[in-house]
């Protein structure tokens, strides 16, 4: 495909009236054909051409999706917005990326450190104030390296980055989750994540237009929403763990959200790793099993489970066509034995990588061994070729006494214990192993929590005794992220 959405293109032909109709976005109960779109994308497109950059107030509107893909029509770069932001952490984004303009929605009120740059209210047909009905003929196609997207890191160890990505990463992590998921313009995806992300806004925006097919945002997460939208005909949801985690606790008592789910096409989660524990749960009741794939900022996408592949929950399945993918040692060898054992960092390479970061060639160069991006995950490798990864690098590697131990095993092993609602593991400093596996629980009945001996015993039959953890704390909810992520750094002793 030379064009980065066919059928919006399309929709802009005057020879295919009939593209135009078919349903592209809905939000709420808000919706676009591929004809609306491409009027109301184009006209905003116009608007902006030549502008450095663009920043896009990325709420989960119309106006949203509209602004982005005016953005990449026009060839300029879109810096996405978290609303949610504060105001410290938004400052340092919109001066790194100086741009010229911010899109919104014309209801949006846009934060004081936005007040020095021009805002452009983003038209959208419907909302008052749309573009006219007639459909332009759509700007020429930018060079595939052009940049599409800035979009900033989470900034856990400085401030955030902006990691730009460019058409040419944005096309082929789509094209290849299409190879893994048999993904085709007849699919209709079902989602609730946020539009500051690459999860919610490049496979959950972006790849349904590029296959030409349809896309309903629910607004706020909800199992009424799942299950009304996929009863509906949604074949595809995507979520992030905590989305599952709350299906698996809802769908013993409701039937139709189980029908709903057990008659999706493809059921998805990634931007965290979801516990064994709810895939089987969800396969029990749905005869579903949930497909894991994994990525980052700065690589789109990286590996998936096929589709077509065998059911392995845990995990992220096989490096997606056209993508690298290698183990290192701590001093750089490869791990050319994968035994399933083995505990690795994940080096990738391919056209699913961003150029570098914006404005810091010294991060970038710091991220690279050669042509390989050091992800910062570890990971092992099953002969069979299959990645399991255990944790960040430097969050959920625990090296003790003489092993090194990923904290995402541990946790899955937790969460198979029926006093145990959510668990995650940690290392802390100690004398004699170095560090300590120190697990942070919150239990099923908070009256009446297991103990920490029990919890320990109970690693240690499923794992092995120097993974049980030496320290059990307890809490009453576990610090997330927008994504859903733990935050671990907020795990304190305190």
């Amino acid at each position: 495909m030379s064009a980065l959405f066919p059928a919006l293109a399309a929709a802009a032909d005057d020879a295919s009236a009939g593209v135009r109709h078919r349903p592209a976005l809905r939000f709420g109960e808000r919706a676009l054909t591929y004809g609306a779109l491409a009027s109301a994308a184009g006209a905003t497109a116009e608007r902006i051409a030549g502008a450095g950059r663009v920043a896009v107030w990325a709420t989960p509107t119309p106006e949203t999706a509209v602004g982005v893909v005016a953005a990449l029509l026009a060839g300029v770069p879109a810096v996405p917005l978290n609303p949610r932001t504060g105001e410290r952490e938004l400052a340092h984004v919109v001066g790194d990326s100086a741009p010229r303009l911010v899109l919104a929605g014309p209801d949006d009120e846009l934060p004081p450190v936005l007040a020095g740059v021009e805002r452009i209210d983003v038209p959208v047909p419907g909302s008052g104030g749309g573009p006219a009905a007639g459909v332009r003929p759509l700007p020429a196609e930018p060079d595939r390296e052009t940049p599409a997207l800035i979009v900033y890191t989470s900034g856990t160890t400085g401030p955030p980055k902006g990691a730009v990505l460019p058409r040419r990463a944005i096309a082929a992590t789509l094209d290849a989750l299409a190879d893994a998921w048999a993904w085709t313009g007849d699919d209709v995806l079902v989602h609730a994540l946020p539009l500051f992300h690459v999860h919610g806004l490049v496979l959950g925006v972006l790849g349904p237009l590029r296959r030409g097919g349809a896309m309903r945002h629910l607004g706020r997460f909800s199992a009424e929403g799942v299950r009304r939208e996929l009863g509906a005909g949604g074949t595809m949801l995507f979520g992030v763990p905590t989305m599952y985690h709350r299906l698996a606790e809802a769908v013993g008592g409701d039937p139709e959200l189980t029908k709903s789910l057990a008659g999706a096409r493809l059921l998805v989660s990634g931007s965290a790793a979801l516990p064994v524990h709810d895939h089987e749960r969800l396969f029990a009741a749905t005869g579903r099993r949930v497909v894991e794939r994994y990525g980052m900022t700065e690589t789109l996408m990286n590996t998936s489970v096929r589709v077509d592949g065998e059911p392995c929950p845990g995990s992220v399945g096989l490096p997606l066509p056209g993508v690298g993918l290698r183990l290192v040692e701590e001093d750089g060898t490869e791990i050319t034995d994968p035994d399933g054992e083995t505990v690795g960092e994940i080096q990738v390479r391919g056209p699913n990588l961003f150029t570098g970061y914006l404005n810091r060639p010294d991060a970038t160069a710091v991220a690279f061994d050669g042509d390989w991006f050091r992800t910062g995950d570890m990971a092992v490798r099953s002969p069979d070729g299959q990645i399991r990864i255990v944790g960040r690098k430097a969050t959920d590697l625990i090296k003790s006494g003489g092993y090194k131990i990923g904290a995402g095993e541990i946790e899955n092993a937790l969460l198979e214990h029926p006093q145990v609602r959510e668990a995650a593991v940690t290392g802390e400093p100690d004398d004699d192993l170095g560090e300590r596996v120190v697990a942070w629980v919150v239990p099923a009945d908070p009256a009446r929590p297991p103990s920490g001996e029990e919890l320990a015993d109970h690693v240690a039959s499923q794992l092995a005794p120097h993974k049980r953890p030496r320290t059990v704390r307890f809490l009453d909810v576990l610090p997330r992220n927008d994504m859903g992520k733990i935050m671990k750094r907020a795990l304190t002793r305190g």
